[in-house]
């Protein structure tokens, strides 16, 4: 019975060991555990910040674009426009219209013509013939022109840029390329 004891004091005190070292060994797995999480955590967090430092970026981008798409708008609505009043009369206006569908952009391009109180809002081609049409297209070149750098000084080629304006209106034309 002692024998037996003995035995008995043995496998409980290897039993023992055998747990201590499972023990160790398994605290030992669950620092480790915790530093990679804790690493992990920061990683994470970096990567966070990044996005969010991304999406601010984007947005900023996004604003200036908008910004200055309005602004080129509106600087091609105010020259064609002039071009519209100074070779025809002084009650038609430009106006683009920007649209966005599926992540394209598009432009309308519109004719206003004012009379009295009443704003009649048409396309270039339905807006009293070819000419308009001829005008808005000279005047849309001239902005392309005048809104880079390539083209500095030098003669502008056209081929009959004017080819459907009336003989009414045909020296205004005239008149608004030489001011050009």
């Amino acid at each position: 019975m002692v024998l037996d004891f003995d035995k008995s004091i043995e496998n409980i005190e290897k039993y023992t060991q055998n747990l201590m070292v499972e023990y160790a060994m398994k605290k030992n797995i669950k620092e480790r555990l915790e530093t990679d999480l804790s690493a992990k955590q920061s990683e994470l967090d970096n990567v966070a910040n990044k996005i969010d430092v991304l999406d601010q970026v984007r947005l900023l981008l996004q604003r200036a674009s908008e910004y200055a798409r309005e602004q080129v708008k509106q600087q091609i609505e105010m020259l064609v426009s002039h071009c519209l009043q100074f070779v025809f009369w002084p009650n038609l206006a430009f106006q683009i219209e920007l649209n966005e569908a599926r992540g394209k952009s598009s432009a309308e391009f519109y004719v206003i013509s004012k009379y009295d109180d009443v704003k009649i809002k048409t396309k270039p081609q339905d807006a009293r013939g070819g000419g308009i049409v001829d005008v808005i297209s000279l005047a849309l070149r001239i902005a392309v022109i005048q809104s880079t750098d390539v083209y500095k000084d030098g003669p502008i080629i056209l081929d009959e840029p004017a080819k459907h304006v009336s003989n009414e209106y045909i020296s205004n034309v005239a008149q608004f390329l030489k001011q050009i």
